[in-house]
């Protein structure tokens, strides 16, 4: 059995004063034949009363050692079991208290980050790239006739093809881009160090990924369309005036005739 640091000490402290109580006893039982062999007037009375005295401290010091073992120590062995609980306790909740975080920033259908992570990321990387001066381009995509697959095929199926569109998002960007659900069918794509004429040909690439996938769902074959509207950073706008001029290109694609990249 492991002991804490105060049990430890508070056996050294035990022992020495055992170690003490059995030396004075010890000095006791000699002084008391050297008494007995002296026959000095004074002397034997003195002796006598080293003898008392020295008999009083072992006295003391056993029932000092007795009051440690039957009060003192119990309380330090209450306190090291409920200290070790308290920890035990602090760090489950610390635990849930990351888990519960982790949460309330990722999409609970697709494992992606949610719209409140991609706020947060969108800002920070706005302040780091601009801090190095490196551009940063914004993809914002949408299901074509989304609302078709849920109101033909069902929520599951639908949900299905979100999980099957998120899964081929996340394979295609690299790991510092930031990818999201913005919630229904809406997701966004945070990629630094590219240019407009790179970021194009890279969210073309996806648009055609994902219209060449076919998703089983609800014992049917699905194939979906996406436009996606994309920004450059301008260096100068804030992340919402960011977001909105990509959502505007998103819209345009849309009235353009969908599953097209407007930037």
């Amino acid at each position: 059995m492991r002991f804490h640091r105060a049990e430890t000490a508070f056996f050294i402290f035990s022992a020495l004063i055992l170690s003490a109580a059995l030396g004075i006893f010890y000095a006791w039982g000699q002084v008391q034949g050297a008494a007995e062999a002296l026959y000095t007037p004074g002397w034997v009375q003195s002796v006598e009363a080293v003898e008392r005295l020295l008999f009083m401290i072992a006295l003391l010091l056993s029932g000092t050692l007795v009051y440690g073992v039957f009060f003192i120590f119990p309380q330090i062995r209450t306190q090291v079991k409920e200290g070790g609980e308290l920890r035990q306790m602090t760090a489950s909740l610390s635990e849930r208290s990351r888990t519960l975080e982790q949460a309330a920033l990722t999409d609970g259908l697709t494992g992606m980050q949610n719209r409140r992570y991609f706020d947060d990321a969108l800002r920070e990387y706005l302040g780091e790239f601009g801090r190095i001066d490196r551009p940063v381009g914004l993809m914002i995509l949408d299901l074509d006739h989304f609302k078709q697959v849920n109101d033909t095929y069902g929520h599951d199926a639908g949900d299905e093809v979100l999980r099957s569109v998120a899964k081929c998002l996340k394979s295609m960007t690299r790991y510092y881009d930031v990818v999201a659900r913005l919630g229904g069918e809406e997701f966004a794509i945070v990629a630094p160090n590219m240019d407009i004429e790179l970021l194009q040909r890279f969210a073309e690439r996806m648009r055609k990924a994902i219209a060449g996938m076919a998703i089983e769902a609800g014992g049917a074959h699905l194939n979906v369309t996406s436009s996606f509207g994309l920004a450059l950073w301008d260096r100068e706008e804030t992340a919402e005036e960011f977001y909105r001029r990509a959502d505007k290109q998103l819209y345009e694609a849309k009235r353009q005739g969908r599953n097209r990249v407007c930037a």
